[in-house]
């Protein structure tokens, strides 16, 4: 769009795609009750945010190019509807092996999502409003994810049946997608050749992107570790039921809810490589209160701190990941959102040291990921220098 006139008939459905997108997060509640509910291990857990957050490496870079073809809001309106089935699966029957599938539909529809409306809102967003618009549509999935745990955990208390939240989410989907299939949009066309597998792969070979790309890997992998583990360290530690425990992935979420508000702010006074350097130490220093906290209480506490770091580290590493090739920018997008995957696989990690050297030992995982995001804030200080 580019002149200033806002069309909020146009925006309005756009937005509530991002509110949909954030349904994803609910793996994290669910995990812990699937787990409850079916006596499982640790590891065998996390095979189910495994089955979500994998579709990001396989189908980043293919929903891109189909939506070139299709169109973005067709694209959207599939991954909305993909979302909703597979959201609806357990009522069918509930067993380990639906849960599965319901998340293997989940993690499909969501990374359709993802890929096709951030291109979108630009569409029907005003040139000089873009910035302003994707920064409010991340605020808004992030209180969605904040919500999240707690709709599950008033309706786990009310009504006996957390899967209820998920009937409600998939409710959701189908009147996004209804609603945005009646909206009139007209979808800019890219000037240039999509990117593919073998462009975006072939920048593995910058150092720096390659960086950047392992730095999106460990943030989305803590950021779902956290997610989907916490309720089972803070169970472990201080002998609470699931419906309590659940409230410390709240405490995350609103953590980087306020982070996301905070950091628009914050970035137009601190260059992004100090404030990474410094959400980074924030996010450490969350890592060794969650361990060192004598209550729970304490506990919430350190879980929001950690969150408040985390917040706004996938943006900030995107942004200069973006600044440093802007004529790849198309391929650069393309690699990171493949990063998305580290989801999938951080948290097995997190069930593997759970299992072996028991819960609380597992937050350590989270830290030393967050060590990594601490040097690169340095080696990113150091590669700007140089230039």
């Amino acid at each position: 769009m580019s002149n200033s006139k806002i069309d909020l008939r146009k925006i309005l459905p756009v937005f509530l795609s991002f509110v949909i997108m954030g349904f994803v997060d609910i793996i994290g509640v669910a995990t812990g009750y699937v787990k409850q509910d079916f006596k499982l291990s640790d590891v065998m857990a996390q095979f189910l945010p495994m089955m979500v957050l994998l579709w990001f490496f396989i189908l980043a870079v293919p929903v891109g190019v189909l939506q070139d073809k299709y169109g973005k809001r067709n694209m959207l309106n599939i991954g909305m509807v993909v979302q909703a089935i597979g959201l609806g699966l357990p009522f069918i029957h509930y067993s380990f092996e639906m849960m599965l599938a319901s998340f293997i539909l989940l993690g499909i529809g969501n990374t359709i999502i993802q890929v096709s409306a951030n291109p979108l809102l630009q569409d029907v967003s005003p040139d000089d409003k873009l910035a302003s618009y994707m920064s409010t549509s991340q605020f808004v999935k992030a209180i969605v994810s904040f919500g999240g745990p707690i709709i599950a955990g008033f309706l786990a208390t009310k009504y006996g049946d957390w899967k209820l939240v998920l009937a409600v989410y998939g409710a959701t989907s189908i009147l996004g997608a209804l609603w945005l299939s009646m909206t009139p949009i007209t979808e800019s066309k890219p000037d240039r050749k999509p990117a593919s597998f073998s462009s975006c792969l072939s920048l593995l070979k910058n150092g720096f992107v390659a960086l950047m790309a392992l730095s999106i890997f460990l943030i989305v992998g803590a950021e779902v570790a956290i997610n989907t583990n916490i309720a089972n360290v803070l169970i472990t530690k201080y002998s609470i039921e699931m419906a309590t425990a659940v409230y410390g992935i709240s405490c995350f979420f609103a953590g980087e809810t306020i982070s996301r508000f905070l950091g628009a702010i914050i970035l137009n006074w601190i260059k992004p490589r100090l404030f990474l350097f410094l959400i980074a130490l924030l996010s450490l220093a969350g890592v060794v209160g969650v361990f060192l906290a004598p209550t729970i209480t304490v506990a919430y506490i350190f879980i929001f701190v950690i969150g408040l770091g985390v917040g706004n580290m996938f943006p900030i590493i995107f942004s200069l990941a973006l600044a440093k090739m802007p004529e790849r920018s198309n391929e650069i997008s393309g690699l990171l959102i493949m990063a998305v995957s580290g989801g999938a696989v951080i948290p097995l990690v997190m069930g593997y040291v759970s299992s072996t050297f028991g819960p609380l030992a597992s937050i350590f995982v989270v830290g030393v990921c967050m060590l990594y995001i601490l040097w690169v804030s340095f080696f990113v200080r150091k590669s700007q220098a140089a230039a």
